[in-house]
């Protein structure tokens, strides 16, 4: 079976909790290898008044064990999922795990323990110098981010024809999708420029990539107020948003639970849960898991499904 290394998150969220109660099943596919202390889940477990599993592997990250404090933002928990996170990379580096799957961490967290990364993916993408591509979905609808974490007011100026020339065609190299519909940034996409020239330059950008694959992929710019249609959902399994909340925010709505994080454009394959730590559930009632049960079937297959 394939090893997969798990970054644990943040201990005071809901990671601990999901690694302890779905161990007996994903390890019945692939032997997950677990970037914490032993010590860091058995007090988890007291916690949460469960039992250590028996068969549970480990790499603890090159950190002192931390204290569990359930629902609270702390710089200790931040270095903590921010060195799980990075031994998780490392093992997937040295061969010795063949893709990585990440629990939560708290961004605010990180930043109290003077991280400068806002998370997992600018790590991934500083450490390989690569334009990381943000992916998230589950098998019946993925959505790529052109951009990600970065204001709404910045997008604009982002959008360059060759800027998204270099992502389309990264994006296929990476995924191999069948085709992919491609969301304006303008109401009406700009109405012929009366609102705007950005969807201009995603319109040739999408003919320069369709013409060097040498077929037709990508097809837009589409108004993104119309892009998620139940016709459009039937024809096409993948979309490329522009702009972070326009294409989440129908995702989540649709797959709240199902969907995942996944990283492409880099030399390792990286899947993730799709959620946050969940302060007002850690360490008082069960998580929805299935966001972690489907990144680890992901992570084993290290393919999408056209």
């Amino acid at each position: 079976m394939k090893k997969i290394a798990v970054s644990i998150g943040d201990i005071n969220g809901i990671g601990p909790q999901i690694a302890l109660e779905e161990h007996k099943n994903i390890s019945q596919s692939c032997r997950p290898i677990y970037c914490v202390h032993p010590e860091t889940l058995q007090n988890a477990c007291e916690i949460l008044g469960l039992h250590m599993p028996k068969n549970m592997e480990f790499a603890p990250p090159s950190t002192p064990v931390a204290p569990i404090y359930p629902a609270r933002i702390d710089p200790n928990s931040g270095m903590y999922s921010y060195k799980s996170f990075i031994k998780a990379i490392e093992l997937v580096e040295n061969g010795l795990a063949q893709s990585l799957c990440t629990l939560p961490i708290h961004k605010k967290a990180w930043q109290l323990c003077n991280i400068s990364e806002i998370g997992h993916t600018e790590v991934l993408a500083k450490r390989y110098d690569k334009d990381a591509i943000m992916v998230l979905g589950c098998k019946d609808l993925f959505v790529a981010l052109f951009t990600d974490h970065i204001p709404l007011k910045a997008v604009s100026e982002k959008i360059s024809q060759d800027k998204l020339v270099d992502f389309l065609f990264d994006l296929y190299r990476c995924a191999r999708m069948k085709n992919a519909l491609v969301l304006g940034v303008n109401p009406h996409c700009g109405d012929g420029g009366i609102m705007g020239n950005e969807d201009e330059n995603i319109k040739s950008a999408i003919e320069q990539v369709n013409k060097t694959i040498g077929q037709e992929i990508f097809v837009g710019p589409v108004a993104p107020d119309t892009a998620f249609s139940p016709a459009n959902r039937i024809k096409y399994h993948f979309f490329v948003s522009m702009y972070h909340d326009v294409g989440l925010a129908v995702l989540k709505a649709l797959y709240f639970y199902e969907s995942i994080n996944v990283t492409l454009n880099i030399p390792i394959f990286r899947t993730s849960v799709d959620h946050g730590v969940a302060y007002d559930l850690a360490y008082q009632s069960s998580p929805n898991t299935q966001s972690y049960i489907n990144a680890i079937a992901l992570a084993i297959k290290k393919k999408f499904e056209n």
